[in-house]
């Protein structure tokens, strides 16, 4: 039965939890995150531990959710939604300095061309479902156009991962207001995470997914700068799965995706998988965790030139690899970094005149983002909750006291 509502999350979650006959929800109040559980990943992070550390940073979600049981093209079960990040916040029209890097390109990040061939982040980041990006696209230049600024926001940059698995992603639930919601709710300060935006319906090492988030503060003798990262992570599979070098996956290897429903289920992809038992948790083996991909924003407020962000960008994987990830060949892993340093100094001319940091210090930098991306999935699976989709589909929450027992395990704890 649908679940009951629940009081209003900060205005950062902005979420719309369409449940029938319930009105609006909001997801269970926030788990305790890695750093809480003295997962140790390296490095100081900020006070937030979050991308909103990079100051001016602004992050909004619309998340919906609604119907359960056997999947009807266009009605539902719905788990999917929109995350939209700001890097300057929704009231400045100054480009970042930007530069993007795939390690795997099944997927998609519109404006991704544009970003490589000026250097320059227009507007805002946009995270979806696969089957959503082109109404997520027509959104933002809508949202632009109403405030007279089509022009510079005139290719968006919204990139994507596939929530088929969980979702009617063929009903493209997504509509433009979603994207206005998400995009007019963006806030500074804490980051709604787990199953939220543009997380809500994806899985990870065939645990469940989402949006996560973490922040590395540099000491004052190396700059004292800040690096956040957001991540949507979608893909893996379960057996390669580690965290600061303890094989979770092999640790934890039930718990898997399974289906409650009497009857297979109706998408192709996933019609073998195993039935949920009555008792437990499914052990099987067959869910292909390479369906997903990861998309992965990272920023920074240290003076960078387009080409450094490039070589941030590309240590991004370094944190997937860490983390059991390895760039499936059907996985869309697809990475932007950007710095928050002002483009458009005070003095207008044919010539401006920009900081960059010397590459011999960027070494801290790539160390931060290394740590921060792991921290960051982490935070993802540890926030998101056991959910059930379409089709009666299961996918199981990383389970933290079990986590926890395989890092004493280890001894990392």
């Amino acid at each position: 039965m649908p679940l009951p509502p629940r009081p209003c999350l900060p205005a950062v979650l902005l979420c719309l939890l369409l449940f029938p006959g319930a009105g609006e929800a909001q997801p269970a109040p926030a788990r305790p995150r890695a750093r809480e559980l003295g997962i140790p990943f390296g490095g100081q992070p900020g006070p937030l531990d979050a991308i909103t550390d990079v100051a001016g940073i602004e992050v909004g979600h619309t998340t919906l959710v609604s119907g359960q049981g056997r999947l009807v093209k266009g009605k539902g079960p719905v788990r999917t939604g929109v995350t939209a990040v700001w890097p300057r916040g929704k009231a400045s029209d100054e480009p970042t300095f930007a530069a993007t890097y795939a390690l795997n390109g099944n997927g998609e990040m519109t404006g991704s061309h544009w970003v490589n061939e000026s250097g320059l982040l227009y507007g805002p980041v946009v995270i979806t479902n696969t089957f959503s990006v082109g109404t997520a696209h027509d959104a933002v230049i809508a949202w632009a156009s109403k405030r007279g600024k089509a022009f510079d926001f005139g290719l968006p940059v919204v990139a994507e991962t596939y929530d088929g698995v969980l979702n009617d992603i063929e009903g493209f639930h997504v509509k433009p207001e979603h994207v206005f919601r998400a995009l007019d709710g963006a806030s500074g300060g804490p980051v709604a995470e787990g199953s939220v935006g543009g997380g809500t319906g994806m899985i990870c090492h065939a645990f469940k997914g989402g949006i996560g988030t973490a922040s590395r503060k540099l000491p004052e003798a190396q700059g004292g700068y800040t690096v956040g990262v957001l991540v949507q992570c979608n893909y893996g599979h379960r057996k390669p799965f580690s965290v600061a070098g303890v094989p979770v996956g092999e640790e934890i290897p039930d718990l898997q995706p399974c289906t409650t429903g009497s009857q297979s289920p109706s998408n192709p992809l996933i019609s073998d998988m195993a039935p949920c038992p009555e008792k437990g948790a499914s052990r099987g083996e067959n869910f292909p965790g390479d369906l997903g991909s990861i998309i992965v924003v990272v920023a920074t407020d240290a003076p960078l030139l387009p080409h450094q962000l490039g070589r941030i960008a590309r240590r991004v994987p370094l944190g997937i690899g860490k983390m059991g990830g390895f760039g499936s060949d059907s996985s869309g892993d697809i990475f932007l970094a950007f710095s928050t340093q002002g483009t458009r100094p005070a003095a207008q001319g044919a010539v401006s005149s920009v900081s960059m940091l010397e590459n011999d210090r960027l070494t801290p930098l790539f160390e931060a983002t290394v740590q921060a991306t792991q921290e960051a999935i982490l935070n993802a699976m540890l926030a998101a909750d056991t959910l059930t989709g379409a089709d009666g589909v299961r996918v199981f929450a990383l389970p933290r006291d079990r986590l926890m027992e395989a890092m004493k395990k280890y001894g990392r704890k």
